[in-house]
């Protein structure tokens, strides 16, 4: 077992998107190969350009979506239908070319492998050190257990809770306390959630009453410090030190 602020863990939760996978790494890798595949550069002059446009849309309808104001399938059509009106695509056009783009690019971000820098090495010492983990994502069932399997961390995650599969996203403490049920432990005290959004991530977990570690990539960001009983860390490799006193070698 783990213990950590002099509390004994029997979970550690981990978000899966730029927390143990590099979503931004394969996401940019699939956008692309999407602007090579279907000859984008009439409507954007280099992928970078297209990539931004998409990113800027993108993040905006994620944050809409986590907060239960725009729907799924809204935001699977949206994310591709206003970058390429963006582009001068007529409406009709880009809600047909939308839904083509969806499924394709879903096909290949779970084709990406980039892990974060030292996740699985963080999984394997939370093994070693007893405890279970699990897996809490706002992200899509169809593409997120392909993810899993195609980078490799299947074999060291216990349980996996989806927003998608319940219908509930972070930071709603529902899909907390669902995560809880399906454990087996319902005490509050023996979870902890290490995520890189505190507005999903953080925030739904301390509402719950759950322990709480910030996983922020920032380099502006101290390594390590308390704040309201929330320790944030800017590497995996930190976050490991902090949870089973394994330093980087």
């Amino acid at each position: 077992m783990l213990s950590y602020n002099d509390k004994t863990l029997s979970w550690v939760w981990l978000d899966l998107d730029d927390t143990l996978i590099d979503f931004h790494a394969n996401s940019r890798m699939a956008l692309a190969a999407i602007y090579h595949d279907l000859g984008f550069n009439s409507l954007w002059p280099d992928p970078q350009a297209w990539i931004e446009n998409y990113e800027n849309h993108n993040t905006a309808l994620w944050s809409l979506y986590s907060a239960g104001a725009v729907t799924r399938e809204a935001l699977r059509m949206e994310r591709f239908r206003r970058p390429l009106r963006d582009a001068g695509m007529d409406d009709s056009e880009a809600r047909e070319l939308s839904d083509r783009l969806d499924p394709l690019y879903l096909d290949k971000l779970a084709q990406g492998r980039i892990l974060v820098p030292g996740a699985l090495q963080l999984l394997k010492s939370l093994r070693q050190a007893g405890a279970k983990i699990g897996v809490l994502s706002n992200g899509f069932e169809d593409i997120q257990y392909r993810k899993i399997n195609n980078t490799g961390l299947l074999p060291y995650i216990d349980l996996t809770v989806l927003s998608d599969e319940i219908g509930v996203n972070k930071p709603n403490p529902e899909i907390f306390r669902h995560a809880m049920q399906r454990s087996g432990d319902l005490d509050p005290d023996r979870h902890i959630m290490v995520g890189d959004n505190p507005a999903t991530d953080i925030a739904g977990a301390v509402s719950t009453g759950w322990q709480a570690i910030w996983f922020s990539r920032d380099d502006t960001a101290p390594a390590i410090y308390h704040n309201d009983g929330v320790a944030v860390c800017s590497t995996l490799d930190e976050v490991n030190a902090l949870l089973t006193g394994i330093s980087p070698a």
